[in-house]
């Protein structure tokens, strides 16, 4: 005896069910964490302890020194309430408590000005600033390949 074929209504509407459930669950914001930490977290550990995790180029540069004018840039940082802070220097790592600050960061031709988010935390500001630029290509030019030699000039 062959089984039974059931009408597949209760299983049709387990799916939309469980699709209702996912959309729901889609619109929420997630919140922010770096590596198990919120933000508000983040900004109330001290500077050795956000140093501990940090990635381990952004520690070893902190844990070395920094020179004179990262140290002045990072100062002009901490005591900036709104106003935008012009830097070239582009190896600074981002710390927590730089998120929500403005900054113009030299990329070789001008300053680009970067607001600085919660996900930027670990990363340089040169990395935000793009050095290079892409041109487009345009169509094929008279003369390019043997096809294009047939194209109609305008």
């Amino acid at each position: 005896m062959a089984p039974q074929k059931t009408s597949g209504g209760s299983k049709a509407s387990r799916r939309k069910a469980r699709k209702r459930k996912t959309a729901i669950q889609a619109r929420r914001k997630k919140e922010f964490t770096y590596r198990g930490y919120t933000l508000e977290e983040l900004q109330k550990l001290s500077t050795d302890e956000v140093m501990e995790i940090m990635p381990s180029r952004a520690r070893r540069s902190y844990q070395r020194g920094l020179n004179p004018e990262q140290e002045t840039l990072v100062k002009k940082l901490r005591s900036s309430a709104d106003e935008t802070v012009k830097t070239h220097r582009r190896e600074i790592f981002i710390l927590p408590e730089f998120v929500g600050k403005t900054v113009a960061v030299y990329n070789g031709k001008e300053f680009v000005t970067v607001e600085i988010r919660p996900e930027m935390i670990g990363h340089c500001f040169g990395e935000f600033a793009r050095t290079r630029t892409f041109g487009k290509h345009s169509g094929p030019g008279v003369g390019a390949t043997r096809s294009s030699k047939f194209l109609p000039l305008k």
